[in-house]
């Protein structure tokens, strides 16, 4: 079954800036104010739906008390007048699954999906529909400033709110929003990013969504940067940690290990999966600069009298594996490399050949001693994604792959460097008029 295409708005009778409204006066029915307004109420729904505003946070007399939408007659930028005479006095109680939108949206920082950063919330847009009004859209771009004073820019670069995630610290709008499925749908090295950028709060949120995915949790731990990685993981109970290397590609674990305080690292390998255990323990002997530290122990492997289709059979029945390590079959008989096969050469043979009339019977290889620049010059000289790592008798201990090296190969300033700006999709529910560019300027 095909998604649905998310439908943006249709057309607004009327538009409100949050910023606009704040502080506006609450009319009572008979004509008389009440108080002024000090928030608005939203729900975040499921699905593709815009969030509701569903109340609002009035301050009456030094205190904050709750005024139903139900009750609310006639929306304006310059104030809001109520169907009703009076309201309940009792001090506003925040309920599970309400959000503020000036506590929790405006001034905080959100998600931009598409771009994968954090942006600012500078003010929000409502958008009146046959349903009520909505939460519609953000502006993310900074005001202009003239000696310190908000100067006007003359219009607003508002963008779809479908285009962020927003980052609540409130538990039980955590709670109630459940695993967000945009978040989950960017990539590790993107969340690495993000959690590198974040904030104290906004880490423990982002850590609070990426934990429900146990896979994507032990991706993005993989991307880190040592640093944040060792941070996070002191953190974390033995048990917690055990579990999240458990799930991690094994010379990654390894480094995290050795990034535990020396009196946890025994601890943790013996709370460690019994085979992934012995794999870190393996690559914990080697030098981490070395071939040895940086190859990984999972490979494809067939025997001599294997055909091609079942040296194909061996890649299919090994999905745990990283793709990079799935681009070369190596062909081993008595523990020893006699040859290696490239997946491309695989699928362009005859389903019948024999493996050894496809492979490289002398295929370049490196012991695990070699260090990183040993590597890295004989994969620019070769060619080569991936390197067989091979002990003194020709067995395969594992292989380094490019990206391992290209990884450790980078100067660290480079990985603080501000990366291109790479062009923005916005959801297919985009804006109300025009499109949007890159950095939140309407197009007309």
């Amino acid at each position: 079954m095909t998604e649905a295409t998310p439908q943006p708005l249709p057309e607004s009778a009327a538009t409100i800036h949050l910023s606009q409204l704040l502080k506006s006066p609450v009319i009572a029915g008979s004509g008389e104010s009440i108080g002024r307004v000090d928030d608005l109420i939203v729900r975040l729904p499921g699905g593709d739906a815009y969030p509701p505003i569903t109340g609002v946070v009035v301050g009456v007399g030094g205190r904050q008390v709750f005024v139903s939408s139900e009750h609310i007659r006639e929306f304006g930028a310059d104030r809001i007048v109520l169907s009703v005479n009076k309201v309940d006095l009792r001090s506003f109680e925040r309920r599970e699954g309400e959000v503020l939108l000036k506590a929790d949206i405006l001034g905080h920082r959100l998600i931009d999906v598409a771009a994968a950063e954090l942006v600012r919330a500078y003010d929000v847009e409502l958008d009146e529909t046959p349903e009520g009004w909505v939460l519609a859209r953000l502006d993310t771009r900074r005001p202009a400033q003239l000696f310190g004073l908000i100067k006007s820019s003359g219009g607003h670069a508002s963008r779809d709110w479908k285009a962020f995630e927003p980052l609540i610290g409130h538990s039980g709008s955590k709670t109630a929003r459940g695993i967000s499925v945009r978040l989950r749908g960017l990539k590790p090295a993107e969340l690495a990013d993000l959690l590198e950028d974040a904030d104290k709060h906004e880490r423990g949120e982002i850590l609070d969504q990426v934990h429900g995915d146990p896979e994507l949790e032990a991706d993005v731990f993989e991307e880190l940067d040592s640093d944040q990685s060792s941070k996070l993981l002191d953190a974390m109970s033995d048990s917690e940690v055990a579990a999240l290397l458990g799930r991690m590609r094994a010379d990654d674990a390894a480094d995290s290990i050795l990034e535990l305080r020396q009196a946890r690292r025994r601890r943790v390998l013996d709370l460690m999966p019994v085979g992934q255990r012995v794999k870190v323990i393996t690559l914990m002997g080697f030098n981490p600069n070395s071939a040895g530290g940086l190859m990984n122990v999972d490979f494809v492997s067939c025997t001599p009298d294997s055909t091609a289709v079942q040296a194909l059979s061996a890649i299919t029945a090994a999905p745990a594996l990283q793709p990079e390590a799935l681009l070369k079959v190596h062909v081993v008989e008595s523990d020893q490399l006699v040859g290696v096969i490239s997946v491309i050469t695989l699928l362009q043979a005859g389903p019948a050949t024999p493996v050894t009339d496809l492979m490289d019977d002398d295929p370049v290889r490196i012991g695990p001693e070699a260090d990183l620049t040993d590597i890295a010059l004989l994969m620019a000289d070769y060619n080569l994604y991936m390197l067989p790592v091979v002990d003194d008798e020709d067995r395969v201990l594992g292989v380094v792959t490019v990206d391992d090296v290209l990884e450790d190969i980078i100067p660290e300033d480079w990985r603080r460097r501000e990366p291109a700006p790479r062009p923005v999709r916005e959801p297919a529910s985009a804006a109300k008029t025009g499109t949007q560019n890159a950095d939140g300027a309407a197009q007309q």
